[in-house]
């Protein structure tokens, strides 16, 4: 469209780089973080598939970002596709500028073809308020999306699994049932596009539903790059979308 500027066209790598520095001494000195595997990152366009842990205060993108700009500098950007809700309000100009994206088909096309590497948390909020003694298990909820995004953009897969998180506070349930019963599933899924209610354990509340935020505990969080999956020369020209996702997260 004439006149729209592209969401690659707004990346700062400056700005980036600020951010970085900031949050690198709170992800490697408070939660001790470790990313290996960077090598397995392709040279060019990639979609990269990530669990998520940590609840509100989740620190899954600034773990990998410090550790992916020290690898590979600031002239490859990082585009991370994120939830509606984070671009309410002047904050939206600033995360595009930093590379994080509104979870758009448009936009991660775009990103895609303009060489860039794009990671994605399909399981979005279902997943990172998963209960802690589930903190194993890679379940993105049934969503399949970057299966089909990845396959549009003729790119591969690159796993990425990361533990630690879900120890930062006890997180109890995911609170579907406790949403249903008090008849807020309709009225979140429209504000905020949600329809889960979760209950943590933690520090310095105690026990809350949702809100307000207990402060994360310093737990050491490892992430891992896994080998790209060419979903093409594995799986076929035509494959079945449910068994690729079902591969990527057996795989993690």
């Amino acid at each position: 469209m004439a006149g729209r500027t592209s969401v690659v066209e707004k990346w700062d790598p400056k700005l980036t780089r600020r951010v970085v520095d900031v949050t690198r001494p709170f992800v490697k000195v408070y939660f001790r973080s470790e990313v290996t595997g960077l090598e397995n990152i392709p040279t060019g366009p990639a979609l990269m598939v990530a669990n998520h842990s940590g609840g509100l205060a989740t620190v899954d993108l600034s773990v990998f970002a410090v550790d992916y700009y020290r690898a590979w500098g600031y002239d490859r950007p990082l585009y991370a596709l994120a939830h509606d809700n984070f671009f309410r309000g002047p904050v939206g100009d600033f995360l595009e500028r930093t590379g994080v994206i509104r979870a758009t088909e448009r936009h991660a096309a775009e990103a895609l073809a303009a060489g860039g590497l794009v990671l994605v948390f399909p399981g979005g909020d279902y997943d990172v308020f998963r209960p802690t003694w589930q903190e194993n298990v890679v379940d993105f909820g049934g969503r399949t999306g970057y299966v089909t995004a990845a396959m549009g953009a003729g790119v591969p897969l690159v796993p990425e699994v990361s533990i630690g998180g879900q120890e930062n506070q006890l997180y109890l349930t995911r609170g579907i049932r406790l949403a249903s019963a008090l008849r807020l599933k309709a009225f979140e899924r429209r504000l905020f596009r949600t329809d889960i209610l979760p209950i943590t354990i933690g520090l310095p509340i105690g026990l809350s539903v949702v809100w307000p935020i207990n402060m994360p505990l310093p737990t050491k969080i490892v992430t891992r790059v896994l080998p790209p999956i060419d979903i093409a020369a594995e799986f076929g020209d035509d494959p079945d979308v449910r068994r690729v996702d079902a591969h990527v997260r057996a795989v993690m």
